[in-house]
């Protein structure tokens, strides 16, 4: 399969993620700063519905016999602990800011960046839009996930400007990452899975709940910018290596309560 077959939804996920930026940026000087925040919050409020569809995942998922919300609480308070440690909120923070000065972004850039690339990376369709587009060279679900994004950029550009345009740049590390290593290593550590199979498993389902969680925060983060209440935003950079470690809280709840 070619390089390009395997990054196709991806790309076009850049592509989306630009264009939305670029006309919320075009429209977003032309409406009035009420209207601004409204859309703010109606896209945290859709925001929200995404987050808890995801979550529901964790009711279908346990670990011998721990419940799946109780896992995706170990893997989130393990990985705040260690995201903390590393403070990787700080250096999200840190990454804007260069971004900012590097290419003169002003106004709200690193926490227009930084929501921007969580609310874009994390969830089930990055990972299994993923291992799909990289087994396959199928990019429907990153095609539909561009468009959802596409609507989400231009609502955020809107309120915090071009630093939402630079999250294409995660987009594409990340989600051109997971389709690169989908090729060599998802066939062999998921039995050469179908998508639809994988949807099922228990570590997609956990990483889905789990996500759903951080989304939720995201959400969260959405609504206090539409009410400017930045200053109580949850910390949501922090939870990041709970997704790692998900599927070993996984594996050792079923280990030792099998």
């Amino acid at each position: 399969m070619s390089l390009l077959s395997q990054l196709s939804g991806t790309l076009v996920n850049v592509g989306a993620v630009l264009l939305g930026t670029l006309l919320g940026l075009a429209l977003g000087g032309r409406l009035p700063e009420r209207t601004q925040r409204t859309l703010l919050q109606t896209l945290s409020l859709v925001t929200l519905f995404i987050a808890l569809d995801m979550a529901g995942s964790l009711n279908r998922v346990t670990g011998g016999s721990v419940p799946g919300v109780l896992l995706a609480l170990l893997a989130l308070a393990l990985g705040v602990a260690i995201g903390e440690a590393l403070g990787i909120e700080e250096a999200l923070a840190r990454l804007g800011e260069t971004l900012r000065r590097r290419f003169r972004g002003g106004g709200r850039f690193t926490e227009g960046f930084v929501a921007a690339s969580l609310l874009f990376c994390v969830g089930p369709m990055t990972v299994i839009g993923g291992i799909q587009n990289g087994l396959t060279g199928d990019s429907a679900t990153y095609v539909l996930k561009s468009t959802l994004d596409g609507i989400a950029a231009l609502a955020l550009a809107g309120a915090y400007g071009i630093g939402v345009g630079f999250s294409a740049v995660s987009v594409l590390v990340v989600q051109g990452g997971i389709s690169l290593l989908a090729g060599s290593f998802a066939a062999g550590l998921l039995g050469g899975a179908s998508p639809e199979v994988l949807k099922t498993n228990a570590h997609v389902l956990l990483l889905t709940g789990t996500g759903g969680l951080m989304i939720a925060g995201i959400s969260w983060n959405l609504m206090l910018g539409g009410l400017g209440l930045e200053q109580h935003r949850v910390r949501v950079g922090s939870m990041l290596p709970a997704l790692l470690l998900a599927p070993l809280v996984l594996g050792l709840a079923s280990r030792l309560t099998g």
